[in-house]
């Protein structure tokens, strides 16, 4: 790894090290002044934000990367008509669900999105890094001040103004040419990248949703600050697949970049599986549940790291539908599970099915990348 790539990857690492560390610390705090049951509910409104704006984003954070990387002048379109998308969902949970502030979360996971997706591809890492630690100290501080002052409802509020400084960008984007012709001619890899988004989204969501009425809130409070902790725990791998998305378009490999992730990966994993749930009932009591959720999570490190080298290679070579086919493998494992496994065992189930369907697509990847494309992730 020469010392160039050792600098961008930095700039990228310790921004993303640092921001989920005050997100972390934000979501930390507030585990140990409420009950399970309304850290479930929070969780529960942001999973179906988070859903929301998947289904809106036709202009993924993958494809805004790709076309940016390439030159291929798309972001303006798809900006706008995931925007349009978004503003008519924000609408709809507000009537619905009676939740501005869902409503207003989503809009800002949309246009956050965008702008990563195009930071990314411009390869502006440094700019990259300055809005995502504006936005998380902003979790932080916006988080606990809006507690304070209007309790558990005033989270959510915060954490949608925690997004309001993209729109700038958003704005300087949408200046630009409208272009749906070109839209057209792209209109498959489009197409099957925010398929495989959606079906990313619904894996990031879907969990809660059905856990939500199967086992209740305080499920839901106690799974959620586990995936925080494994959240952390996926910062590394994270790092390395923002930074090698673009380079892997542009047919710079980085062998020894990944070789490095996947080892690091390994020692995190135990790490999180024999050292973090010790600790959790001294910082912790009241999320007891959470132990057995970490260890098993943790197992699915490795096949994490490694599928979303597989994820970065398609995607480089344009051809998403392999990545949407682990997808849906990874969802139907996942639901499945969930529906199987939690009544039996719990919390435990849930987690064990999460596991399951990353190591799933992991192996999915592994035989169609072998049979179709043929070289290995490196």
């Amino acid at each position: 790894m020469n010392f160039e790539k050792a600098k961008q990857i930095s700039s990228i690492g310790l921004a993303n090290i640092f921001g989920t560390g005050i997100t972390a610390v934000f979501w930390f705090f507030l585990a140990s002044e409420i009950e399970p049951d309304e850290f479930g509910m929070i969780h529960y409104y942001i999973s179906i934000a988070g859903l929301a704006s998947y289904i809106a984003l036709v202009g993924t954070q993958n494809t805004i990367t790709v076309y940016v990387a390439k030159k291929i002048p798309l972001q303006s379109t798809l900006y706008l008509i995931s925007l349009i998308i978004g503003a008519i969902f924000t609408i709809g949970i507000i009537i619905f669900f009676d939740r501005i502030d869902t409503g207003f979360l989503l809009l800002g996971f949309i246009i956050s999105s965008l702008v990563i997706g195009e930071l990314f591809g411009r390869q502006k890492f440094s700019a990259y890094s300055k809005y995502f630690l504006i936005q998380k100290g902003l979790t932080l501080i916006l988080g606990i001040s809006f507690y304070y002052l209007f309790g558990v409802e005033g989270i959510l509020y915060a954490l949608a103004l925690s997004f309001v400084f993209y729109i700038i960008r958003i704005y300087k984007e949408l200046k630009q040419k409208i272009d749906f012709p070109l839209l057209r001619n792209n209109l498959s890899f489009v197409s099957n990248n925010y398929m495989i988004s959606l079906a990313a989204g619904v894996n990031s969501s879907i969990d809660k949703l059905i856990t939500m009425p199967l086992l209740g809130a305080a499920i839901v409070g106690n799974y959620s600050l586990a995936l925080q902790i494994f959240s952390i725990m996926l910062v590394f791998p994270g790092i390395i697949f923002r930074y090698v998305l673009p380079q892997d378009v542009v047919g710079d490999k980085n062998k020894k970049v990944k070789q490095f992730t996947i080892l690091i990966s390994f020692f995190t994993s135990l790490l999180g599986f024999f050292i973090v749930p010790l600790i959790i009932p001294t910082i912790f009591p009241k999320y007891l549940d959470a132990t057995d959720a970490i260890r098993i999570l943790s197992v699915g490190l490795i096949p994490h790291a490694l599928s979303i080298f597989y994820i970065s290679k398609f995607l480089s070579l344009e051809n998403s539908k392999f990545v949407l086919y682990g997808t849906i493998l990874l969802n139907l494992i996942l639901v499945l599970g969930i529906i199987i496994l939690g009544p039996i065992f719990g919390i435990a189930g849930i987690a064990s099915a999460a596991t399951l369907s990353i190591s799933g697509q992991t192996i999915l990847f592994f035989f169609l990348n072998k049979k179709y494309i043929g070289g290995s992730i490196y």
